[in-house]
């Protein structure tokens, strides 16, 4: 059949794969799970609310990630793995490179991030469900770093400059985006000088 514009309306769309339908189900999870712990925060993150958000049943939800916990988690891991991807692609640059560094420790992931750290801290089980994944982050951050930082620089300045890069993330939440943008401003020349001393 025809319609008025020639085209055919009868011609068969395009079927997805299981597996691309699959795929396509987790990654509305994992983005409304993400939506949620930073507009919500973990307390207020609920497996009804992130299956809402993302369009599915609850029985898929749960088909797919049984728990909050691993729902949440894989929704971090989720986000490391895309906010390690940009940060490999900038090019390397020591003199940037704590600037690099202190940017990978903003914006959703860090925050999605810092809702489950805290909720951790008091929670047995979603503590040790983010042992491996905090281990696989470190290592892909320390990894990142050092591409990004230059090879020139000591495993021990690397380290240093991702645990200063997260602190000033943390102690941002408390300043203004101008307050934080001057702070950095007089902080990432010192500490680019120093690593690159080191």
């Amino acid at each position: 059949m025809t319609t008025d514009t020639g085209l055919d309306d009868t011609a068969p769309t395009e079927r997805r794969t299981q597996a691309e339908r699959t795929a396509g189900t987790r990654a509305k999870l994992l983005d409304a799970a993400i939506d949620c712990l930073v507009e919500l925060g973990f307390a207020k993150t609920s497996t009804q609310e992130i299956a809402r958000r993302a369009g599915v049943s609850r029985g898929a939800q749960l088909h797919h990630f049984p728990t909050k916990e691993s729902l949440l988690i894989a929704a971090v891991e989720h986000l490391v793995d895309r906010r390690l991807s940009e940060i490999l692609e900038a090019e390397p640059d020591p003199e940037r490179g704590p600037e690099i560094l202190a940017d990978a420790f903003s914006g959703p992931l860090f925050h999605a991030a810092l809702e489950l750290w805290v909720a951790a801290r008091t929670d047995p089980a979603l503590h040790e469900a983010m042992i491996p994944l905090e281990r696989r982050v470190a290592e892909a951050i320390q990894g990142g770093a050092q591409i990004v930082m230059g090879s020139r620089m000591s495993p021990e300045s690397i380290e240093l400059s991702v645990e200063l890069a997260r602190g000033l993330a943390v102690s941002a939440l408390f300043r203004t985006p101008e307050a934080d943008a001057q702070l950095r401003g007089r902080l990432l020349p010192i500490w680019s000088e120093k690593v690159m001393d080191s």
